[in-house]
């Protein structure tokens, strides 16, 4: 399990057809030398395991990690190329705080960046780009949309964020400047592929939701933030 708190970035050293699966390869300071082999991490808010952990002369500390058909298919990992720069995060340990959202690192489809704009505008002359924030704009696959409720969690890329605003298709967050520059954010532009998984907690209510009008025949709810805080979510 994970938490959205991104710890550091990663670069795309390769992505290279391996038997059934494609094999990529990941130079990461600061996480591989703290990995064993077997052992989970997200990837861009993806769950794989570290294969052949160890340094390297040209690339550092640096993993490997297969891609298997699902996950090609689901995420955005087989479409990124050498140089591209990922979030990684290590699975939370029992007793730490959990300060983001339980994120499980189970993608559930790739949206795409619509734009990543500084609230402050550039042209203004109290414009920063180091301080200011952002308001980033995720077009979300439609099988995912029913999952984004207005204030609640969201997992981009990995990180833990809140839904500002749905409008049924976009969904728009707020980007502090440290999330901006410490995650792959500040890389992307618009039309950039972005892994999306939906609040686990908002599932689980959902399906609650669907189970009860099937075996009560209830009439339609109106799945509100209303709703979820009724129902002790």
């Amino acid at each position: 399990m994970f938490t959205g708190i991104i710890e550091r970035t990663g670069t795309i050293v390769s992505l290279v057809d391996w038997g059934g699966v494609r094999r990529l390869t990941v130079a990461a300071p600061g996480i591989a030398g703290r990995l064993r082999e077997g052992d989970s991490l997200a990837v861009s808010g993806v769950c794989l395991t570290a294969l052949d952990v160890g340094p390297d002369s040209l690339s550092g500390e640096l993993f490997h990690a297969d891609l298997a058909a699902e996950t090609l298919a689901r995420t955005s990992l087989g479409s990124l190329e050498p140089g591209s720069v990922v979030n990684l995060e290590l699975p939370v340990e029992a007793g730490r705080p959990l300060g983001g959202h339980i994120v499980q690192g189970h993608v559930d489809g790739t949206g795409v960046l619509v734009s990543l704009e500084p609230v402050v505008l550039e042209s203004s002359p109290h414009f920063d780009r180091s301080t200011t924030d952002w308001t980033l704009r995720v077009l979300v696959p439609e099988h995912v949309r029913p999952w984004m409720v207005s204030k609640g969690s969201v997992a981009l890329e990995g990180i833990s964020l809140t839904i500002a605003d749905f409008d049924g298709e976009i969904v728009a967050v707020a980007i502090l400047p440290l999330t901006y520059w410490r995650t792959n954010l500040h890389t992307l532009a618009a039309g950039a592929p972005v892994n999306v998984e939906g609040d686990l907690v908002v599932k689980l209510a959902l399906a609650q939701m669907v189970e009860r009008q099937d075996s009560e025949r209830l009439p339609e709810y109106e799945f509100t933030e209303a709703w979820l805080v009724a129902e002790g979510f």
